[in-house]
């Protein structure tokens, strides 16, 4: 007789964390909940302040993360203790265990990079820098849409805004996770070759890195906030070195560097000094430094798990998507927010239709974000993203004739110079190493004669 007690224990660990934080979500709720008639859980945790107040806020959106770490990993130390996998069984809890907790890593010596010119790699940086470019434009127009406007019920008559973020990060991360399913399924590639808890990294500092810098934006003056954004660069690198013991050349450090201050006197340059901006606490320098720690974390580790289990960027997309719609939804369960989403969503046709529309375009963008990391790496994709908000600023700039002074035409003509040093200086690189392999293939054959 089949022993049940094993698949019983896994199940109770998922339901008990489950129903333990709901229980301290609920808590909370009645704690700050001063108004009795306010229903709506993730209104109140906006409405809180104080430069604490975003503890509460964190606190709240790990209970529903932690509905997926702690699972994984007393289901990984249950497991490997009473060594589950050995049993060899076919039910559906032990194919979805097995699945999460292994993978197939693949050799990558057989696998070698076509050699491609300088103008062939500017054409595809050139490439991917445009479709993120627009991507990522369409996308802010569309969100802000979202956001901002009212939307008419279906009476005709009442209005209402949705205000609600992460149930729109939900309807996007699941929309990309059912194309890159479909797409996977339709060629009869492999969903994943990487075990998938490997994925929940990624996409766990990718949802924290955009929150702490939502979250920061309110406790730091503009000065701070671009000297983080100029700077990307150097965490990116600092954290590859950390991740997959990279090595970068001399010309990469000076090009971060360049970057890193052209971009700094480009966005000072060109600000508009009317706009208010808070004074920075430690509150926002904390806050900073965890979304630049998150930040440069993500696309390391995305690039790292890639290069181990030789993925294809859509296998990269299914399983980061995978873990970010499983991560949004629990939290927005935990909150009581996901169910009253719905309910917008029914009362108001025309708001799916635009989620819909602005979750193509975030998929669209995924799409170039993933295969830019699989074909130039992360610092390469930090360069663009930093590229694309220059360009971005620029042509604001023009379009509405805002001034630029000196000092920020003298840094984005500095930014433009790293990225062509950047580009010829890896690609002199590439001929010397593949002048050095040749020598070392005539000694080995000469030697052999």
């Amino acid at each position: 007789m089949r022993n049940i007690v094993p698949d019983f224990i896994i199940c109770s660990i998922v339901l008990i964390t489950f129903l333990l934080a709901h229980l301290l979500s609920y808590i909370i709720f009645e704690l700050i909940n001063t108004d009795s008639e306010e229903p709506n859980f993730n209104k109140l945790l906006i409405d809180q302040q104080g430069d604490f107040a975003f503890v509460i806020r964190l606190f709240v959106n790990c209970l529903g993360y932690a509905c997926i770490f702690i699972p994984l990993l007393l289901i990984y130390k249950y497991i490997k203790k009473t060594k589950y996998l050995e049993r060899k069984e076919s039910g559906l809890l032990y194919s979805l265990v097995k699945l999460c907790y292994y993978g197939e890593k693949q050799d990558r010596s057989q696998i070698k990079d076509a050699a491609t010119s300088i103008t062939q790699e500017c054409l595809t940086f050139l490439y991917c820098f445009l479709g993120l470019m627009i991507s990522f434009l369409i996308w802010g127009v569309l969100q802000e849409k979202i956001m901002t406007i009212e939307y008419t019920g279906k009476d005709g008559k009442t209005k209402s805004r949705f205000n609600d973020s992460q149930f729109i990060v939900f309807i996007n991360r699941t929309l990309a996770f059912l194309i890159s399913s479909i797409y996977l399924f339709i060629k009869g590639h492999s969903l994943h070759t990487a075990p998938l808890f490997k994925f929940s990294y990624a996409s766990f500092s990718n949802i924290m890195s955009a929150w702490c810098q939502y979250e920061a934006l309110k406790f730091v003056n503009f000065p701070t906030q671009v000297l983080v954004k100029s700077a990307k660069v150097i965490p990116v690198m600092i954290m590859g070195k950390v991740i997959s013991r990279a090595k970068y050349e001399f010309h990469e450090y000076l090009t971060a560097v360049m970057i890193s201050c052209g971009m700094v006197l480009f966005l000072t340059g060109s600000a508009d000094e009317s706009k208010h901006s808070p004074s920075t606490t430690l509150t926002g320098l904390f806050l900073l430094t965890l979304y630049l720690i998150f930040d440069s974390f993500t696309a390391n580790w995305q690039n790292h798990i890639s290069k181990t289990y030789s993925m294809t960027s859509i296998q990269l997309m299914f399983g980061v998507n995978l873990f970010s719609m499983m991560f949004t939804s629990t939290s927005l369960i935990i909150q009581g927010t996901f169910f009253q989403s719905v309910g917008f969503v029914k009362e108001h046709p025309k708001f799916m239709i635009d989620c819909i529309t602005l979750s193509l375009c975030a998929t669209t963008g995924q799409l170039f974000i993933y295969y830019t990391l699989l074909k130039f790496g992360p610092m390469v994709f930090t360069i663009i993203m930093s590229l694309r908000q220059a360009i971005a600023i620029l042509l604001s700039c023009l379009i509405y004739k805002h001034r630029i002074t000196i000092s920020g035409v003298i840094g984005i003509v500095i930014v433009f110079m790293a990225v062509s040093i950047r580009f010829y200086g890896g690609y002199r690189l590439r001929q010397i190493r593949q002048k050095a392999d040749l020598l070392k293939l005539n000694y080995k054959s000469r030697s052999e004669v």
